[in-house]
């Protein structure tokens, strides 16, 4: 019986931690603090347009790193935390390795649960893309958006795939079924409805006809890697395009360096996606 066939004979805290990715991966401390560094070296260095307003919340703001070709592609990476920590500025580092090779990056904030639910985050990264269609060529993005996102940012990456602005997705360690999460202590802030487990859970919902890479570090947490593992299997049997991609011995942290890095396995699967 599979570690997910056997959810419901687990104890609270056996289930707590099928989630916890801090505690599952010892220097996971360590690692985001580096990335926050690198993010803030990042935001100086290369900053153009940062802090552009797409909505009325706090959060709702834009950075935006255009290279000098309007055309060029365009990665929109979506931060994770499980919809409830973390922000836009602490993960633009990631999106070193497309912008070393010459593609255009943006990075969405969204409010965070409790303060908005997950429905209202799903429509605020809507909202954001359509900001980004209208106005992203006054600020030198004009080419195809290729959405990603990890962790969180990987299932609202998979949400928001059918948005008109959007070419094509990579999620990275997404979440893709939210059933479980309810069960655990990720729900004390995000007080999942019926309905939306049902009407925001990717595997429930019928796949976008976009090429969608599905990036998971084999040395994750069981439920991460069985969710991308799924989705992609759906999406197969429907004939979708977008391959899956198991990164070996990478862990929930150490698979974004893939994308940091200009050579980096998920930097040169990129342009795969709009081929």
């Amino acid at each position: 019986m599979s570690f997910m066939a056997n959810w419901g004979a687990l104890s609270r805290a056996e289930r707590d931690a099928a989630y916890n990715n801090t505690e599952a991966v010892a220097d996971s401390a360590v690692l985001n603090a580096a990335r926050e560094v690198a993010s803030s070296v990042f935001r100086t260095t290369n900053g153009m347009h940062l802090d552009l307003r797409y909505g009325k919340r706090d959060r709702n703001l834009w950075d935006l790193y255009p290279v000098s070709d309007p055309d060029a592609p365009c990665l929109v990476f979506i931060h994770g935390g499980y919809w409830q920590r973390n922000s836009k500025e602490q993960f633009a580092s990631l999106i070193g390795g497309p912008h070393a090779r010459g593609w255009s990056a943006a990075l969405p904030g969204y409010t965070l649960a409790p303060d908005a639910s997950l429905t209202e985050i799903v429509a605020e990264i809507r909202l954001a893309l359509d900001w980004l269609a209208q106005h992203g060529p006054a600020h030198g993005i004009n080419g195809p958006v290729v959405l990603s996102g990890w962790s969180a940012g990987g299932h609202l990456t998979a949400m928001c795939l059918d948005h008109p602005l959007v070419k094509a997705g990579l999620s990275i360690s997404g979440v893709f079924e939210l059933g479980p999460i309810r069960d655990t202590y990720l729900n004390e802030k995000l007080r999942l409805t019926e309905e939306e487990v049902a009407t925001l859970s990717p595997m429930r919902l019928p796949p976008v006809n976009k090429p969608l890479m599905l990036a998971y570090g084999t040395a994750e947490l069981p439920p991460l890697v069985a969710d991308s593992r799924h989705l992609h299997g759906i999406r197969a049997d429907a004939h979708m395009p977008g391959p899956l991609v198991p990164v070996p011995d990478a862990n929930h942290f150490t698979i974004t360096h893939e994308l940091r890095d200009a050579d980096g396995l998920l930097t040169r699967y990129l342009p795969l996606l709009l081929a």
